[in-house]
């Protein structure tokens, strides 16, 4: 992942993205609803700034012109026999909001490791688990949200017995 990625947040892209979670609430898509909100205006919701990977350069699931690609459907594209696994999961995603997003902020996001920390399993092995910070400031530098993901790698495969 890039290291700063500029994330600007559209009303469309709010609509789209409630619209691919299944979420009919009118304060993502419906403006006059919106106005008389607690929040005011159009927001988005709380998972919305994984979306934030589409504005990301170097992000690794995107299809690239005259490039292997893994893809999203049911099987892989352009990747002869089954694709390797990095042996990582993500394990957890956080979110805290310091303000509600709104159409036309600007978001500038920088991200930085966190902790990391290991476990042991009987199943498979050695388990390290890492941390990724992203601080998302709107336009005028003002902290918007903290994002804490957790990725774990596995020592070796899962036992299956």
């Amino acid at each position: 992942m890039a290291d700063t990625i500029k994330f600007p947040i559209e009303a469309s892209h709010i609509m789209m993205f409630a619209r691919s979670i299944g979420d009919t609430n009118p304060i993502y898509h419906d403006e006059e609803y919106a106005k008389k909100t607690e929040v005011g205006h159009i927001t988005a919701p709380p998972t919305f700034p994984r979306a934030v990977a589409q504005f990301d350069p170097d992000y690794h699931l995107r299809w690239r012109p005259n490039q292997p690609w893994f893809g999203s459907g049911k099987n892989p594209s352009s990747i002869e026999g089954k694709p390797k696994s990095s042996g990582g999961l993500h394990a957890e995603q956080h979110f805290e909001y310091h303000r509600p997003l709104k159409p036309g902020d600007v978001l500038t996001v920088t991200t930085k490791p966190g902790k990391t920390w290991e476990k042991e399993s009987k199943r498979a092995g050695k388990l390290v688990f890492t941390e990724t910070i992203q601080e998302m400031r709107d336009q005028n530098g003002e902290l918007v949200i903290t994002s804490r993901g957790v990725g774990v790698k596995t020592e070796r495969p899962v036992d299956q017995g």
